[in-house]
């Protein structure tokens, strides 16, 4: 792609971003929206493969189905109540209306079964754009609507937990684990916004982090399905040996970064004598572990074939950036002694 068109679409879905982070009017926030969705379409289909171009088509359509719902909630929440603001959500119907269209923009379950499909159609960059910064503008405005119906985003949370869960068990390709990797991790944000926020904020904060070096390793190494983690030993041996942290720090086991956020909502969630949902959550959390697992013993415990050409490369310099990768993987080990810290800024 064109750098000028690629800085150009790049500027696009940063300035959407930062609309909708700046509006406090309904219609601007919808309009930052759209900006982000149009400026990542033609990333999507930039490299003209049919999987490509399927998964930039569903996205539109999805994206543009949730714009639509929540242009149209926020005009009945006009119409009802004469009012404009995001903070001025009193209405129930417009509420939950546009709490299930942002829903529906994140992927939550039980609207969700978009968002593998379109990450497995994609390269592993835009990938993580759509893991990532995508979610972004969605959670700022559910984190500011006043009103919000704190049974639905439980049941919204405990869903995306479960199907996030389950979902990734039986899949074999890395995409489509990482998007219900994501599900998950989203659940787990959602069902505690209402009560601490600023935990909501910390958990999306460490997801990013984590999500983005382990992005970065496979495009590293140039993996898109389980099979091929086997051959990774032989490109970069020492990020081999880190791999199994990082991904286990994805599925919240302590003494990692990804056992912060964890700990710190069934804690909350405790406080607010939620124990059957904190339980049920924590429960979910298993299932997510099982298939972190599979992806560390595919890629540390399994020895590919040991043959001239496969020692090759770890011989061979890599004209890869890794830095990013290196900052966000000990960003995404070594976080967890920073909790006090991180808690008290948030709390600020």
């Amino acid at each position: 792609m064109n750098p000028y068109i690629l800085t150009t679409l790049l500027f696009g879905i940063g300035l959407g971003t930062t609309i909708t982070f700046a509006s406090s009017h309904w219609l601007l926030a919808w309009m930052g929206l759209e900006m982000n969705t149009l400026a990542i379409i033609p990333l999507m289909a930039q490299h003209h493969h049919p999987r490509a171009v399927e998964a930039a088509t569903k996205y539109f359509l999805i994206q543009a189905a949730g714009a639509a719902m929540l242009l149209f909630a926020s005009t009945t929440n006009a119409w009802l109540t004469g009012q404009w603001e995001l903070t001025q959500m009193t209405h129930p119907l417009p509420t939950t209306l546009i709490m299930l269209a942002l829903a529906l923009k994140m992927g939550l379950a039980p609207v969700h079964a978009w968002l593998p499909e379109v990450l497995q159609g994609l390269d592993l960059t835009t990938g993580l754009i759509l893991s990532t910064w995508q979610k972004l503008a969605p959670f700022a405005l559910l984190l500011q609507i006043p009103s919000a119906n704190p049974t639905l985003l439980a049941m919204l949370g405990l869903a995306s937990t479960l199907v996030g869960g389950w979902g990734g068990l039986n899949q074999t390709q890395l995409r489509k684990i990482l998007a219900y990797s994501s599900i998950a991790h989203l659940g787990w944000m959602v069902i505690i916004s209402q009560y601490a926020p600023s935990l909501t904020i910390l958990t999306l904060a460490l997801y990013l982090i984590m999500t983005f070096s382990t992005f970065l390793l496979f495009k590293l190494n140039k993996t898109t399905n389980i099979n091929t983690l086997a051959t990774s030993w032989t490109k970069a041996p020492a990020l081999t040996a880190l791999a199994p942290l990082l991904l286990l720090s994805l599925g919240g086991l302590p003494p990692l970064t990804g056992f912060m956020p964890k700990w710190l909502i069934l804690q909350e969630l405790a406080k607010q004598d939620l124990a059957p949902t904190a339980t049920l959550i924590a429960l979910s959390a298993l299932l997510s572990l099982y298939f972190y697992l599979r992806l560390s013993y595919a890629m540390t415990l399994t020895i590919s074939p040991n043959n001239l050409t496969a020692t090759s490369p770890w011989r061979l310099p890599s004209l890869q950036t890794t830095l990013p990768l290196a900052t966000s993987t000990m960003a995404a080990l070594l976080l967890l002694p920073l909790t006090p810290a991180m808690t008290a800024l948030l709390t600020l």
